[in-house]
């Protein structure tokens, strides 16, 4: 009789101790849980942000840009280049090559084409030193023209070079033109007005040559 009821006892404390721990085990899940609520919602991004350079692997050369060569096999080839206004560069016994349009590394396979057969070690290396970025503003802004900066600019910080006419320029009708290579164009619509007042707008990223138009106010008079 005695030890059956030392037994039972036993057992039932066991049973009360696994309890005790399945309940501290909750409990510190759920305390969890609100901290990694709290670090999603933390992360999340600004509306509008400036934007970041583009991957030097994925941009498109343009005329101005500086590019530095490298010939593994034959470092007397090695040289700087700035692409021309016609597009091109001239390399040491090859002549003149289009560079303007390419990204690096299809410059180099450009570079080895044209070498061919004069090089031993056909590996080339083109790494983009400079890169000219290019808009152009017109409209009703103070400045019309090219303007050109060594990094990419926001649409506000391009209009703000051209200079605002403030008395003509209708800020909330922008318009953004933009010519790809096979010859198509697409227009983008911005309101640079909301943008100023700190309004939710949607980020836009400008590229080299885009033409940027400010027209002017409806007047009746």
């Amino acid at each position: 009789m005695l030890k059956c009821l030392c037994h039972k006892s036993n057992r039932a404390a066991l049973l009360l101790a696994l309890v005790f721990a399945w309940t501290g085990l909750s409990c510190c899940e759920s305390q969890s849980q609100p901290s990694a609520l709290s670090n999603s919602t933390a992360a999340t991004p600004p509306v509008f942000v400036a934007p970041a350079p583009g991957n030097p692997q994925t941009l498109v050369l343009r005329e101005g840009d500086t590019v530095h060569i490298v010939f593994s096999g034959a470092h007397s080839l090695d040289n700087l280049q700035t692409i021309r206004r016609d597009g091109k560069i001239t390399l040491e016994m090859v002549g003149e090559i289009k560079a303007a349009g390419w990204t690096a590394p299809e410059l180099e396979q450009q570079i080895l084409k044209a070498y061919g057969d004069q090089l031993v070690v056909k590996e080339v290396s083109v790494t983009v030193q400079i890169s000219v970025f290019k808009v152009f503003v017109t409209g009703a802004v103070l400045k019309p023209g090219p303007i050109i900066s060594e990094r990419v600019m926001t649409p506000l910080e391009a209009v703000i070079e051209a200079g605002i006419d403030h008395e003509k320029a209708n800020l909330k009708k922008i318009s953004v033109v933009r010519e790809h290579d096979d010859g198509k164009t697409e227009t983008f619509p911005l309101n640079l007005d909301a943008v100023i007042k700190g309004k939710h707008t949607k980020p836009f990223i400008l590229q080299s040559m885009d033409k940027i138009y400010v027209p002017e106010k409806f007047s009746i008079f």
